[in-house]
């Protein structure tokens, strides 16, 4: 049987879901450019910055994921911004600075619920970015990435509720089913692995499977 190369690599990933998440990303994007645009000019800023293609992709492809929630986006590559800004400036060496700032941005991001991977770039640009970024010191993290942040956030809000999708996402209620919220934490810790789902989005995919397998043990054998 030859291999898959192109699976899905989601769950529930289907062709329709991938073509609007690309309509979606596409218009995010190209708004927030053109604000950016507006409101950074005569700055040799950029008018958007690099990590967020990166967070376009998780606000419009996977908007159920916790990363791609509106705090995360915004604080997460706000704050990673800052840090990366602030490490630059406290340590002298670009390399030990990069690695630090990325630290820190997960540390941050972590501690304060903003998780969000593009923030590691946001950081890491503020340490590498050059003269112009350098220049622009903690503003930087306000303009362009807070503006591009917040803009790509308000797009993302508009484009799900048009094409009717839960953005901030909520959780479907779940099922009447054997499985507690106790029995699913003490799974996830059985395993030692984070996985990019929320508890509560989780409790519903299970108790729902069990729920679908239920119904089918009961249903009579088919016909022959």
């Amino acid at each position: 049987m030859p291999v898959r190369l192109f699976k899905p690599l989601l769950s529930g990933a289907q062709l329709r879901e991938r073509l609007i998440a690309c309509l979606g990303a596409a218009i995010g994007i190209a708004l927030t450019a053109l604000l950016g645009a507006l409101l950074v000019q005569g700055a040799a800023l950029p008018l958007i910055v690099a990590p967020l293609g990166a967070s376009a992709v998780l606000v419009f492809a996977v908007p159920a994921s916790p990363l791609a929630q509106p705090w995360p986006v915004i604080g997460g590559n706000t704050l990673s911004a800052l840090v990366g800004v602030a490490v630059y400036r406290l340590v002298p060496d670009a390399a030990i600075a990069a690695g630090l700032a990325a630290g820190a941005a997960i540390l941050t991001m972590s501690l304060l619920r903003c998780l969000h991977p593009p923030g590691g770039a946001a950081a890491l640009t503020a340490v590498i970015g050059g003269p112009t970024v350098h220049a622009a010191g903690f503003g930087f993290a306000l303009l362009p990435v807070a503006l591009n942040s917040v803009t790509l956030v308000a797009a993302g809000l508009l484009f799900h509720r048009v094409t009717r999708r839960s953005y901030p996402h909520r959780a479907a209620a779940p099922v009447a089913a054997g499985l507690h919220a106790a029995d699913i934490d003490a799974a996830l810790a059985d395993l030692h692995e984070s996985f990019d789902i929320a508890p509560a989005d989780l409790d519903a995919l299970l108790t729902r499977a069990e729920w679908h397998a239920a119904r089918r043990r009961a249903a009579p054998p088919p016909r022959r």
